[in-house]
C-alpha cells in the first residue's frame, strides 16, 4: 500500500523511487479505522534533511503492508536552517500550528544536531516542550528519535544524557531485554547504527518508570518506552531508519570537518560497520590524511567503499515498525467511536445473561 503524503506537494526524493505517488489535500485525518494517520517532524539538518525524509517514507512504506498510511510533515522552528532549507520547507511542510491544532494516531520526532551542551539552551526548546506535551495527549504513540528521546526524558522526567568520552559510532548488536508488543516476531539479537555523543543510562530510566525493550553490550541502551498520558512514548537511542550508506556520510563529513580544522581528532571509524577490504582502504586514508592534513585530501577519500555496505539492520527495523504500527492501528481502534458503543454493547449483553 503506498505511502500517502497528505499536504502540500510530494517532496523530490520520494517522487523519484514512487513516480506514481501523489499529494492529497484535505483533512485526512479521520476517518476508516484501517487506515494510520501519521505526522513526521523533521529537525535533521540541511544536509541530512532530505535523506532523513526518504528513509523514513521508505521504512513506513515497507512497514505498512495493506495498511495505508498518511502522513503530513513538519519542522520545528529554531533550527538553524540555510536559504535552502527554508525553501524545502516552505514547499513540501506544514506550518507547527497545524500539528498543535489536530490529533493523529502516531507521531516521529527526529532530532537535530546540537548547538548547546544543555538541551534546554537550544533556540527550539520551547517549542519542543510544547510538541511533547502535545503528543502525551494528542496521539496514541510517540517515536523520538536519538537526540528527541534524550530531549523527552530530559522535559518529562528531568533525566540528563551523560556526555560519552568517543562518538558511539557504527553498527551495534543488540538484545532483546524483555517480551513487549514492538518486539513481536523480532529475533533475540538485532543490530541497529548509533551516531551520538551522549546517553541517557538504564539506571536513571528505571527509576522513572521506562522499560527497556532491546540494549547493546557496546552501544548502551538502544530502545525503550514509557506511557505518558494518553500516549506510549518509544525512545530509540539508535538509527533504526537509516539507509546503507548513512554512517558513511557521516564519517566522511567528519573526516571533512577534521581537515578543515572544524574539529581536533580525526574522526574514529564507524565500528561493526566495513568489511575487511574497507578497513583497510581507509585506514591508508586516514594514515595520509594525518601525514598532510588538508582539505585537498578529501579528493583521495576511497568512495568505492559504498559498494561494499549491506543494510544489516533493515528486517529489525522493518519489524519494530510494523509492530509499531500495528499498535497505533489497535490503539485507533479502542478509542473510536464504534468500538465505545460495541463495547458497551457488550458489556450489556454480559450483564443480560448474568439475570438469566
Amino acid at each position: 500500500m503506498p505511502l500517502i503524503i497528505d499536504g502540500r506537494r510530494v517532496p523530490n526524493c520520494w517522487a523519484k523511487r514512487q513516480p506514481s505517488a501523489a499529494a492529497v489535500s484535505g483533512d485526512h485525518r479521520t476517518g476508516p479505522a484501517e487506515r494510520v494517520n501519521l505526522a513526521l517532524i523533521n529537525n535533521m539538518p540541511d544536509a541530512a534533511l532530505e535523506d532523513t525524509e526518504l528513509q523514513f517514507f521508505e521504512l513506513l512504506d515497507l512497514a505498512s503492508g495493506d495498511v495505508p498510511v498518511v502522513l503530513r510533515l513538519y519542522s520545528l522552528p529554531g533550527v538553524p536552517r540555510t536559504d535552502r532549507g527554508t525553501r524545502h520547507l516552505n514547499e513540501f511542510y506544514l506550518e507547527l500550528d497545524d500539528l498543535l491544532n489536530s490529533r493523529f494516531d502516531g507521531v516521529i520526532v527526529t532530532g537535530t544536531e546540537p548547538r548547546q551542551p544543555d538541551l534546554r539552551e537550544e533556540p527550539y526548546w520551547r517549542v519542543l516542550a510544547d510538541v511533547l506535551d502535545w503528543a502525551e495527549r494528542n496521539t496514541g504513540s510517540t517515536v523520538l528519535s536519538c537526540l528527541a528521546a534524550h530531549a523527552g526524558v530530559l522535559h518529562s522526567d528531568g533525566i540528563p544524557r551523560c556526555p560519552l568520552p568517543d562518538k558511539q559510532f557504527g553498527v551495534f548488536e543488540s538484545t532483546k531485554a524483555c517480551e513487549h508488543e514492538l518486539t513481536r516476531h523480532a529475533p533475540r539479537l538485532m543490530r541497529f547504527p548509533h551516531s551520538r555523543w551522549n546517553e541517557v543510562r538504564q539506571d536513571s530510566l528505571t527509576a522513572c518508570g521506562y522499560t527497556v525493550l532491546t540494549q547493546s553490550a557496546d552501544a548502551g541502551i538502544d530502545l525503550f518506552v514509557k506511557q505518558k498520558k494518553n500516549s506510549l512514548f518509544v525512545h530509540f537511542q539508535g538509527h533504526p531508519e537509516y539507509f546503507a550508506p548513512t554512517l558513511l556520510k557521516e564519517y566522511r563529513r567528519d573526516i571533512r570537518r577534521f581537515l578543515s580544522q572544524e574539529r581536533e581528532t580525526y574522526p574514529t571509524m564507524p565500528h561493526g560497520y566495513f568489511d575487511t577490504d574497507a578497513v583497510q582502504l581507509l585506514e591508508d586514508f586516514q594514515r595520509a590524511a594525518l601525514a598532510q592534513p588538508h582539505p585537498e585530501q578529501l579528493a583521495f577519500f576511497p568512495e568505492t567503499v559504498v559498494e561494499t555496505l549491506q543494510n544489516t539492520w533493515k528486517s529489525s527495523a522493518t519489524c519494530i515498525y510494523r509492530n509499531w504500527l500495528q499498535y497505533v492501528l489497535t490503539k485507533k481502534a479502542e478509542a473510536s467511536p464504534y468500538a465505545a458503543v460495541t463495547n458497551a454493547d457488550t458489556q450489556l449483553q454480559r450483564k443480560r445473561s448474568a439475570v438469566l
